[in-house]
Order: structure tokens, then C-alpha cells, then sequence
């Protein structure tokens, strides 16, 4: 088996166009580390929930160039392969040759993703394509905008979004009309296309061999970010207020002078910038995970807002992550010892949805007046049923992922709980951290014109719809076979109550259904009753799909029948998902 490894892994160095991989590389076997050559060799990185994603080193399970180029190739392939092929006899206008697709490529500024675009643009133009390099490190939602505004067959990001520093990605969007995409054009592939794209990925017999011009592919003007920000300004309300004082960080990522520039652009105040995560840094350095939901992630914006507050205290903190395709809030809060709260995505995704049915603006913005779908994924809040419900709105659910959400037929709103949330699929069809941070920004401004607040509004739609309180149980691993052997022994021993609370449904989503493909998850519904207090809940397991994590999404709906009764419905809700957690932590073995 050694020798076997050690085989694989010089045909792989023999192939690979980086000094610095090869070089990477070439010590490890001269080392003999076994363990990390296993690790490395143990397979290809395959597209997951947001495409490729791993830790930058070398090997096919890690992120490098060799692994891009061969991506990249194989989605030409497949490109060239989906494009129409003009009639025998036809010719386009003027004479000449029929004119090749456009990929629109993207990147944050992350390490090595500058050198992933262009190797990608590289090979694009060697396979015929036209590509289009965005014209600097820009925001993910800038990119999955590009590819309708320019009429791309498709897109790349290069990008890890919220992983650790050592990590790098690769994101695919596929344009109206290839396989099926019309009218959803601008969304991230989902099966088929991610196995065909795949197929033809396996089909590369040589890195080296793939065709990469040293010149050809183009870059992008700044008219693009401009046409991005103009389309952004539109999600508002015209005339609404826009008075609102917000203290901002982009988490060292590349969201800045896009969402700044957004600020000002719709009329709003300037936001107060974290100085100390103002500016792109790959490497991270004053967070131990670049995502607002990790413990810690905040406290610099928190540290900001109460340096802020002597002035003029903030309404309003608000983070993206790193490619600021997600966006986080959080409140003020005296009780909490920052002084601030971290609302949940649960928590804006409804409040969003709120606002958009307030404002009449719940119709607005797809493709036709038949886009009015409010959509949310299985791991979300079911707050977002009831507010559709009684709104006359149609409700979708899918499975996690925007990819998932993207395509749900006349979709108007969608979010996950994950702070993603998607206000404009007409211009981004996906989740955009920046319009995101627009619309919420506009809803704080007018409830503080009326002298009301975020936390007021969520205790109204508490009060309408019933207590929906929301948490997780998410184990970071180091050893995969650790979340295996989880999801096998709740298979093997599915719990029949959860904080004494009886299951009544215990659903293997491996298997699929009529309306979720398979997916590597479990679904259990609890029953409530008047001795609980709680009316239902609800319980999904799953393996993260961009992280070694395993996540468990936990819901309790408490009915609520006046503001007193809050308080109380609250204490108790904590109490059942603090349960919910220890006894689901005890039937997985975790």
C-alpha cells in the first residue's frame, strides 16, 4: 500500500505546474509521511454544498492549481459540450466565427485566489471560451450578478467564504439556458450538471497538457461594480428613511468598499468601520474563524459600537463574512455583557420577510409578476411558512444551500439560517451579504422613525405566529469518521423522545422524497402538548457540506398569547432546545 502511495503521489508531482506544490509535495515523500500522503491521495475533492472547497496545499483533496486547472478544464469541456452548435450552412452576421461563450470569473483575497482566477481564465481561452476576469478581489454576490448582466454561459468565484485561512474554494455558476438553467440563470449547479462537470474533470488525462495562453482572457471594467451597486440600490423602498447609525465590519474579507459604497449610494449615513478588520487579510488575524456566528468573531464590532456609543450610539452592528455573501446583525442589548445581541439567521430571515410584506414589496422583484415565493431551506426556521401563510404568499422548502434555493420556481425571498439571505434573485440568484445589509438597514431606519426597534418587532411576529426559537448543536472534528459513525448509530438507533418530548417522525433523507432529492441527513418532528408548553418541534442532523462539522438544527414553537407571557415562553424554549441538545448529543455518541 506504501509503495502504492508513494506512485500515485510522483505521477501527481510529475504533472503539477506549481514550484511551490511540487515542491511541497516532493518533501513529504522524502519524509515518508504516510499519514498526510493518505490524507492527501485519498481521493478528488468532489462539488459539494458551495462547490469545491478544502485546505490550499498539495494533492487532489487539497486546494491547488493543478486541482483548478483540471476544474476548470472539465467545466470547458462541459461548456463546449452544452453550447448550441450553429447549423451547417449558418453563418453569424458579418461572416466570421459563431461567437465562443463568456465565463465571468471572480476572487476574493484569500491566498493563492488571484492565481486560481487567472489560471482559470487561462484555460477558458484555451479551450475557445471567452473569459472575463472581474477587475479586482470583489464580493461573491458582484460575480453571481456578472454572469446574467453579461449574459455569461457561466461563472467562477474563487473563494473559501467563512473557512479557516488555510483553506480555498472554487464556486460554479451556470448562465440561462445551459443545461436547463432557463430562468435561472446566475445560480450554483446542483445535480446533473455537478456529476457531468465531474465526469468530465475525471476525463483531463493531463494537467500540464491543458492549453493555457499566457494572454487572451480579458478584464473587466469598473462599469460592472457600478451596474452591481445600481441594481443593489433598487431593492429599497423609494422615499423610505434612511436614517440609521450602523457600526460595520467585512471580517478582514474583500466586503468594504462594496457595501460602503452601497450605503452611500441608497442615502444612507456612512457606517463606523472596524479599523482593525478593514482591510483584506488572508491571513485573518484578530479571529479565529472568519465567520460572525464563532464565538469571538464579534467583539471587535461589539468593542466599536460601545467606543461609538458616547457620540451617538449605534442602531445597528452589522458584519459580513469574508466574500460577503452573508450578513449578520446584531441589536443593541444592556442585558448581554457586550452590550449587543447577535440576532439568529433564523431571526432576519423573518424579519426581512416581514418587511418585505409590509412594504407591499413581497411581489416585486423576480422575473414576472408570478414571482412571489417566499423559500427557505429544511434547516430553517418554519417562521417563515406561517408570515407566507398569512400573507397569501406561495412557500417553498428546499435542501441547504443556495444552490437549492436558487431554483425554486417563481422565487421572490429566499434565506437559510446560515445568515444567507437572497432579496433580489432577479439581479443576484443568490445569497448577497451587501443588499441584504440594505434591506436591513432600511427596516431599522423606519421602525426607529416610529420609535420602534428590531427586538419589538420580532416579539410582534412572536405574538402573531408563536414563539419559534431556534439553535444547534455543531461538533468540529478532525476525524471524519467521527461524524460516520454518528449518523449511523442515530440510523441504527433512532431516539424516540427528546427532552421528553415523543418523536413522531423519524425521517431517513438519504432516501429522498417526492420533494427533496437524497440528501446525508435525519429528520425527527416532535409532539408537544399543554403539559410541555411547546406545540412542536423539530430536529435535523447533517453533515456540514463546507466544513468538518457535524450540524444539528434545532426548532421549538411555544404558542404565545399576550406580551407578558414572553418572557416566560422564552425561559422555556430555552430550557427544551438545552434538552433537545443533551439528549440528541447522548444518542449520537458525540
Amino acid at each position: 500500500m506504501q509503495h502504492e502511495l508513494i506512485a500515485r503521489a510522483r505521477d501527481w508531482l510529475s504533472d503539477d505546474p506549481d514550484p511551490d506544490t511540487r515542491r511541497e509535495l516532493t518533501d513529504l515523500i522524502e519524509a515518508g509521511a504516510g499519514d498526510e500522503l493518505a490524507a492527501r491521495f485519498a481521493g478528488t475533492l468532489q462539488f459539494g454544498t458551495a462547490g469545491l472547497r478544502a485546505e490550499l496545499g498539495a494533492g487532489p483533496m487539497r486546494m491547488n492549481r493543478a486541482v483548478v486547472i483540471r476544474a476548470a478544464a472539465g467545466l470547458a469541456s462541459y461548456l463546449n459540450r452544452q453550447r448550441p452548435r450553429p447549423a451547417q450552412d449558418a453563418q453569424p452576421a458579418g461572416g466570421g466565427q459563431p461567437e465562443p461563450g463568456l465565463v465571468v470569473v471572480g476572487y476574493d483575497a484569500r491566498h493563492r485566489s488571484a492565481d486560481f482566477a487567472r489560471d482559470t481564465a487561462a484555460v477558458m481561452v484555451g479551450a475557445g471560451l471567452r473569459a472575463v476576469l472581474l477587475p479586482r478581489p470583489l464580493p461573491t454576490p458582484v460575480l453571481a450578478f456578472a454572469v446574467r448582466h453579461l449574459g455569461a454561459v457561466a461563472g467562477v468565484e474563487v473563494t473559501a467564504s467563512h473557512n479557516p485561512p488555510r483553506d480555498n474554494g472554487y464556486k460554479v455558476y451556470l448562465g440561462d439556458g445551459v443545461a436547463g438553467t432557463a430562468s435561472r440563470g446566475g445560480s450554483q449547479i446542483v445535480p446533473p450538471a455537478d456529476a457531468e462537470i465531474a465526469a468530465e474533470i475525471a476525463a483531463v488525462a493531463s494537467v500540464r497538457a491543458v492549453p493555457r495562453p499566457d494572454t487572451g482572457w480579458e478584464i473587466a471594467g469598473e462599469d460592472v461594480v457600478e451596474a452591481y451597486l445600481e441594481r443593489a440600490a433598487s431593492v429599497l423602498t423609494e422615499g423610505s428613511p434612511r436614517a440609521v447609525r450602523v457600526v460595520y465590519t467585512p471580517l478582514h474579507g474583500v466586503g468594504r468598499q462594496t457595501l460602503t459604497a452601497a450605503f452611500a449610494r441608497a442615502g444612507f449615513p456612512a457606517p463606523t468601520v472596524v479599523a482593525e478588520q478593514a482591510e483584506p487579510d488572508p491571513d485573518f488575524p484578530t479571529v479565529a474563524f472568519p465567520n460572525p456566528e464563532e464565538p469571538g468573531a464579534m467583539d471587535l464590532a461589539f468593542a466599536t459600537a460601545r467606543a461609538t456609543a458616547a457620540d451617538a450610539a449605534p442602531d445597528l452592528v452589522i458584519a459580513n463574512d469574508p466574500d460577503a455573501d452573508r450578513c449578520a446583525v446584531a441589536v443593541p442589548a444592556p442585558e448581554e455583557p457586550a452590550g449587543w445581541r447577535m440576532l439568529r439567521g433564523d431571526e432576519v430571515g423573518a424579519l426581512l420577510a416581514a418587511h418585505l410584506v409590509r412594504t407591499g414589496r413581497a411581489g416585486q422583484g423576480g422575473q414576472s409578476a408570478a414571482d412571489t415565493t417566499f423559500a427557505t431551506t429544511i434547516v430553517s426556521s418554519s417562521l417563515l411558512s406561517r408570515i407566507a401563510a398569512t400573507a397569501g404568499v406561495p412557500y417553498a422548502e428546499t435542501l441547504t444551500g443556495f444552490k437549492w434555493l436558487a431554483r425554486v420556481d417563481g422565487v421572490r425571498y429566499a434565506y437559510e439560517e446560515a445568515l444567507g439571505y437572497c432579496v433580489d434573485p432577479a439581479g443576484v440568484r443568490d445569497k448577497d451579504g451587501i443588499t441584504a445589509a440594505l434591506l436591513v438597514a432600511e427596516l431599522a431606519a423606519g421602525l426607529r422613525a416610529e420609535g420602534r426597534t428590531l427586538v419589538e418587532l420580532l416579539d410582534e411576529l412572536a405574538l402573531a405566529h408563536g414563539l419559534h426559537a431556534t439553535d444547534q448543536l455543531s461538533v468540529r472534528v478532525e476525524d471524519l469518521s467521527v461524524i460516520a459513525a454518528a449518523m449511523e448509530r442515530l440510523r441504527a438507533q433512532p431516539p424516540t423522545t427528546l427532552a421528553g418530548l415523543p418523536v413522531t417522525s423519524a425521517q431517513d433523507l438519504s432516501q429522498g422524497s417526492e420533494a427533496l432529492p437524497p440528501t446525508d441527513g435525519l429528520r425527527y418532528h416532535l409532539a408537544g402538548g399543554a403539559g410541555s408548553g411547546v406545540e412542536t418541534a423539530r430536529v435535523i442532523v447533517r453533515p456540514s457540506g463546507t466544513e468538518p462539522k457535524l450540524k444539528c438544527y434545532l426548532e421549538v414553537v411555544l404558542p404565545v398569547a399576550a406580551p407578558d407571557a414572553l418572557p416566560a415562553a422564552r425561559a422555556r424554549a430555552r430550557e427544551v432546545l438545552a434538552a433537545i441538545k443533551r439528549d440528541l448529543a447522548a444518542a449520537a455518541g458525540i
